[in-house]
């Protein structure tokens, strides 16, 4: 590749998953991140591990200080896992949006602009749909995190105005053991104490973390994918059916569901959005562009992540 690639949000699963595979290719990463190095580079490291930009998302960014990036993946914002207060729906909301823009602002009037800007954002810009299928044409939805969805890919628009290549990454639920909704998931299923949420008819719209870092990759290859693009596999599963597939491979039983009211109580707002919402979405953009999905299969993807 030998190029060089501007990344924030490196310390969540999916950049920590895809920092080594840019490295690999060739690329000289160079980290945007909140806070500088915390050690010196060991022995095995290189000074490229340690290259950084140390920024505040709420703060307008110069520039200069990011010119010169072939492609800029900004993938940085607080986790939406814990419950919704009001304070932690601002800083929901804050961290992508405030963020993104003052990002797509010195972007925009950067000396040396980036080929791509690759954005991060979720289905949650869908909203509560039930069995209706998704695609990127699909119109928005309602909800907390529709309207966040919504305003993070707006703030993206001063790269889209200079003529920046811009791709939103509308990510469905991540499979990683080291983060997201699969790790919160482990300890209950293991304990043999798992099962569906509600009626479990919810869809899930999921993606391997290996076919999250695949689909980045091929989105800065290919020149023609821009706007939204559903990171998703191409077969949802209920809630029922994937409660039930996570414990056939960890070998427990999923006989204790969360009643929907449960839910609520216990998560409110975010319960009721995140694990009570449904969403069956299709990758439309990846399958046309010949993305080749390597975890089409929701038994695939578990055993190849929990049965290393």
């Amino acid at each position: 590749m030998n190029s060089r690639i501007l990344v924030s949000g490196v310390s969540g699963p999916i950049g920590e998953a895809l920092l080594p595979s840019l490295k690999s290719s060739g690329a000289r990463i160079v980290r945007l991140t909140r806070t500088r190095a915390a050690t010196a580079p060991s022995k095995h490291g290189s000074a490229n591990d340690e290259e950084r930009i140390v920024w505040d998302p709420a703060v307008p960014l110069a520039p200069e200080a990011i010119s010169g990036f072939d492609a800029v993946i900004h993938l940085a914002g607080e986790s939406i896992f814990g419950r919704w207060t009001t304070g932690k729906k601002a800083k929901i909301r804050d961290s992508r949006v405030a963020g993104t823009l003052n990002l797509a602002l010195a972007l925009a009037r950067a000396e040396e602009k980036p080929k791509v800007f690759v954005c991060g954002s979720a289905i949650g810009y869908y909203g509560n749909r039930g069995a209706e299928i998704l695609s990127e044409e699909s119109a928005p939805g309602t909800g907390f995190l529709a309207e966040v969805c919504q305003e993070w890919e707006e703030a993206t628009m001063p790269a889209v105005q200079a003529d920046i290549r811009t791709a939103h990454l509308r990510t469905g639920i991540v499979l990683s053991p080291k983060g997201g909704a699969l790790k919160a998931m482990l300890l209950p299923f293991k304990l043999g104490l798992g099962g569906r949420t509600g009626d479990g008819r919810q869809w899930m719209s999921w993606i391997d973390v290996r076919d999250m870092v695949g689909a980045i990759h091929h989105i800065l290859k290919n020149d023609l994918i821009q706007g939204p693009v559903n990171m998703v596999a191409p077969k949802p599963v209920t809630n029922a059916e994937f409660s039930r597939t996570l414990a056939g491979v960890l070998s427990r039983p999923a006989v204790f569901p969360m009643p929907a009211f449960a839910a609520k109580l216990v998560f409110g707002e975010m319960g009721e959005e995140l694990l009570l919402g449904s969403q069956k979405v299709e990758p439309g953009k990846l399958i046309s562009s010949g993305y080749p999905f390597r975890y089409r299969e929701l038994r695939v993807s578990l055993e190849g992540l929990l049965k290393r």
